[in-house]
């Protein structure tokens, strides 16, 4: 009995080593050259219409789910942690973090990506909008953020780890 549970071990794990090694080796295409490509223009982290947004939906959030009148008032020490970190051949995306003051007097961490568009998940419906730019294309970029400290339900795991590259 032994024996063959031996050699059972033995080819599943040669098996996982092949699989591992085809997948490390796949092609990475770039995701400008895809069938519906993406530009690679994501804006900078410091962009008002990013800090814009992560204040308007914080305060959203706040008002309509736990009925506090909490908001963003600022942010500074704005930094990138990350641009395109995942690799090439996955949409861009531009990591950040910057400390953000709040209306109850406390400075929070707020980590936040700025990705390009998803296609008909991200509003633009399978890439039909033109991308001839980014400046006038607001709607074609999405903002995911967490505020440290405010993650009720660790959504984005323990000091927004999730929200990191």
């Amino acid at each position: 009995m032994r024996p063959v549970f031996v050699a059972i071990l033995l080819a599943l794990a040669s098996a996982s080593l092949q699989s591992n090694a085809y997948a490390g080796n796949r092609p990475l295409t770039p995701a400008e050259n895809r069938f519906l490509p993406w530009t690679g223009e994501v804006p900078a982290c410091d962009s008002p219409w990013v800090q814009g947004r992560i204040q308007s939906r914080f305060q959203e959030s706040e008002s309509e789910f736990w009925s506090s009148g909490l908001q963003i008032e600022g942010f500074d020490r704005v930094r990138e942690i990350g641009f395109r970190s995942n690799g090439p051949d996955y949409i861009p995306r531009r990591y950040c973090s910057a400390r953000g003051h709040l209306t109850d007097g406390k400075i929070r961490e707020v980590v936040y990506w700025i990705g390009e568009d998803l296609g008909f998940a991200g509003g633009d419906f399978f890439g039909l909008l033109p991308l001839t730019g980014s400046t006038n294309l607001v709607n074609n970029w999405g903002v995911t953020f967490c505020v440290n400290g405010l993650d009720r339900h660790y959504a984005y795991g323990r000091g927004c780890d999730a929200a990191r590259p």
